[in-house]
């Protein structure tokens, strides 16, 4: 068995008085495909976030790749984590968000280039060959050129996820990705993310209210309910066959 590639400890998270997040202990593999599932509130943003250093951990400790994100060693003890140990370790996390966030002011070939550029002081002309690569991928090779306005909202979201994939990460963070959507535009994101699952290496961690998708790609199924892990084990046994109660009303909302 391999080392996980994150590795989430006790970890706690309050917003002010309000506790979000009461003591997570999950494990992922290096190639492992996670959905992590539960109602509004739960927490399931908030522990992507974290990860992607956009929330700052209350206690615990979250590992990736060995290394302790939040924490680091100094003069023989550990302290908290300064944005160099933060940045170093980012860089090998990507993350799509719900609202694309996308550069306005750049074309898509640009967005894709900027991170690897700027970030990781890639040199210009691989950056630029692997970005379109990435967008050929995704299936906006003949857009190379259009600024983020010009296109639908599905495909501002597979720029998203080139430009996410440009940067090579170990671990690939999808937080509900296609919430904001159309209806007529999910499914070619989601054929993209399944594309992503059964192609890449990467380790992927999706909070998702897609459960047939979730059912099809992941390898382990998180649910989430007021801020514990209350169910956990293959897409099969938490979304099929649970006998958990919270998790079974919760799934019936998605149900005809």
């Amino acid at each position: 068995m391999s080392e996980p590639i994150v590795q989430f400890k006790n970890v706690h998270k309050s917003f002010g008085d309000v506790e979000v997040l009461k003591g997570i202990d999950l494990d992922i593999s290096p190639s492992e495909k996670v959905a992590i599932i539960g109602p509004s509130g739960s927490g399931k943003t908030t522990i992507i976030r974290m990860l992607m250093t956009l929330e700052k951990i209350t206690s615990g400790d979250i590992i990736v790749d060995g290394q302790n994100l939040w924490k680091m060693e100094k003069n023989g003890s550990m302290v908290e984590a300064n944005q160099k140990h933060l940045r170093s370790i980012r860089g090998d996390i990507g993350m799509v968000f719900q609202h694309f966030n996308l550069f306005p002011h750049m074309t898509i070939l640009e967005n894709c280039m900027t991170a690897p550029i700027h970030v990781k002081k890639e040199e210009k002309t691989e950056v630029r060959k692997r970005s379109i690569q990435m967008l050929e991928r995704v299936g906006l090779g003949d857009k190379l050129d259009n600024y983020p306005n010009q296109l639908s909202g599905g495909q501002k979201q597979r720029v998203a996820m080139a430009r996410a994939l440009v940067m090579r990460p170990k671990v690939m963070l999808f937080d509900e990705v296609t919430s904001a959507l159309d209806p007529e535009l999910v499914g070619e994101v989601l054929e993209v993310i399944r594309d992503i699952a059964k192609n890449d290496d990467m380790a992927m961690i999706l909070v998702t209210h897609e459960m047939d998708f979730a059912l099809d790609i992941a390898d382990k199924v998180v649910f989430l309910d007021e801020g514990v892990i209350a169910e956990s084990g293959s897409a099969s046994q938490v979304i099929e066959h649970s006998q958990n109660e919270r998790l079974q009303s919760f799934l019936s909302r998605f149900r005809n």
